[in-house]
């Protein structure tokens, strides 16, 4: 008897037949790896919480983005951790900040070889943890945050970067920053919005690398979206693109692939997931405790991140999958 959905099976048999048909590819054009740059430190940091994650000095940045781009990973995202923090977040838009520094140099070393996104957030930059002014209540001021940003941008592009990528959900972010960068004659640096960043849990790690805790136990509810909702992300998206923003993020990307995969219907410009630092973790955690493979479930996640819509997938096992591929 002939059973024609064995056809299906058929094309499972070998390994290379797998290969010939797969639908769907990661590989190093995919990713972009984030990199923490610290402030006074002479040599990298780990960090305990992400496995095989630093808090890179400029000059281990450097080797690291020179590595990266041998390995045909296309672009890194900057994040600073300054020596010193303080309540409007300064540093993040000192010409001489840390992530300034950082960009000058990857630019000298890499030129077009690499493109520099900057985080233009200030988080890592405020004393108190949050992504923005705050006011005596203990709530964050929109519009004078957008100022921040403005001057932050600004200096990230003067400093080198390609791409500046706002993360902290403020209302019109995206409109005060392209107009700052038009004004400042930067019209060429795109704008990859975080227009869909939720108020998530899993953030935990990154916290650890940036050293960042929101003052009184306090948290971004206010501010980053509620999970449990997906319209709003789709208005916030549809902002941002009004506002002029060239490429879209969804964050984070595991708990959220149905945002992601709602958002690849809805837009089509280049579309972001940050596989972020909590979702990293929990499979090298697992790992670690021999319950998983945790490569193998690495790279389970990013194809599941890629199938369902994500053009650019920011993960810290960029590296890893660069390597995977070059065997």
């Amino acid at each position: 008897m002939a059973f024609p959905e064995r056809r299906l099976r058929r094309l499972r048999r070998t390994p290379a037949l797998r290969r010939m048909v797969a639908e769907t590819h990661v590989g190093p054009d995919d990713l972009i790896a984030p990199l923490f740059i610290r402030e006074g430190i002479d040599q990298p940091n780990a960090i305990e919480s992400l496995p095989g994650v630093v808090q890179h000095t400029v000059d281990s940045a450097r080797r690291e983005a020179a590595e990266l781009t041998a390995l045909g990973v296309p672009a890194v995202i900057l994040f600073g951790v300054p020596a010193t923090k303080d309540a409007t977040g300064s540093q993040s838009c000192d010409p001489d900040g840390i992530v300034q520094v950082a960009l000058r140099a990857l630019k000298a070393d890499l030129g077009d070889d690499l493109v520099l996104i900057a985080d233009l957030c200030v988080d890592e930059y405020t004393d108190h943890g949050h992504c923005g002014v705050v006011r005596d209540d203990g709530t964050v001021d929109n519009d004078a945050t957008l100022e921040l940003y403005t001057m932050a941008a600004v200096a990230q592009a003067r400093a080198g970067a390609d791409i500046v990528a706002p993360s902290g959900m403020m209302d019109g972010q995206v409109a005060a920053i392209r107009y700052a960068l038009d004004q400042d004659d930067h019209p060429e640096i795109p704008i990859l919005a975080y227009a869909a960043k939720y108020a998530s849990a899993l953030y935990g790690p990154f916290r650890d690398a940036v050293d960042v805790t929101i003052a009184g136990g306090g948290d971004r509810k206010g501010y980053q979206q509620d999970p449990a909702n997906v319209r709003e992300s789709m208005e916030e998206m549809e902002a941002d693109l009004s506002e002029g923003a060239d490429m879209l993020m969804v964050k984070p990307a595991l708990a959220y692939l149905d945002v992601l995969s709602r958002a690849r219907s809805r837009f089509d410009v280049p579309l972001a997931a940050y596989h972020v630092s909590g979702e990293y973790a929990m499979v090298k955690a697992a790992g670690e405790r021999g319950w998983i493979d945790a490569d193998a479930v690495m790279r389970e996640h990013l194809l599941g991140i890629k199938r369902a819509g994500a053009d650019l997938i920011l993960t810290y096992a960029a590296r890893q999958i660069a390597e995977e591929h070059a065997r």
